[in-house]
């Protein structure tokens, strides 16, 4: 059973002969009142002060767990950012290596074009070379036969 001041301030006690001075009695249990109330009140505000404390070490878990949270968060978006920015300079190299490739292909064409038009070009050249000479062999046979025909035909005046 706890006692509480009331109980001390309230307690009656039989009157015998001999017995103890009753005003002592009652101040003693005056003074263990009041200090008795001084320690509840104490007791009382230390634990006020306990639960103050509690509720921040609560606040400060809280706010640790919070910033925890928050930390790994911005670890994973790092990481997130670092796997992006990986992969999207992968994709940029590969994509200027397929448009190298295709430059390379497209200039290798256009190299094998101009070796086929130069051949076309030295055939046509040939083949005018042919004509032309062919044109020249014609025209000085014809004039050689002109010079011929006008040749005997002095020669046969001249007869």
């Amino acid at each position: 059973m706890r006692i509480t001041p009331l109980d001390i301030q309230q307690k009656q006690f039989p009157m015998k002969f001999r017995g103890f001075d009753v005003e002592e009695v009652y101040a003693f249990l005056e003074v263990i009142r009041e200090e008795m109330e001084e320690l509840l009140r104490e007791n009382a505000s230390m634990k006020e002060s306990v639960q103050r404390a509690e509720n921040h070490i609560k606040e400060y878990k809280d706010m640790e767990s919070t910033m925890r949270e928050t930390l790994m968060t911005a670890q994973q978006m790092v990481e997130d950012y670092k796997t992006n920015a990986r992969k999207e300079a992968e994709l940029l190299i590969k994509e200027a290596e397929l448009r190298a490739d295709n430059l390379v292909r497209e200039a290798q064409e256009k190299v094998i074009k101009i070796h086929e038009d130069i051949v076309d070009l030295k055939g046509i050249r040939r083949h005018f070379k042919e004509e032309l000479k062919r044109l020249i062999e014609n025209h000085v046979r014809m004039l050689e036969h002109d010079a011929f025909r006008e040749g005997e035909n002095r020669g046969e005046g001249e007869e």
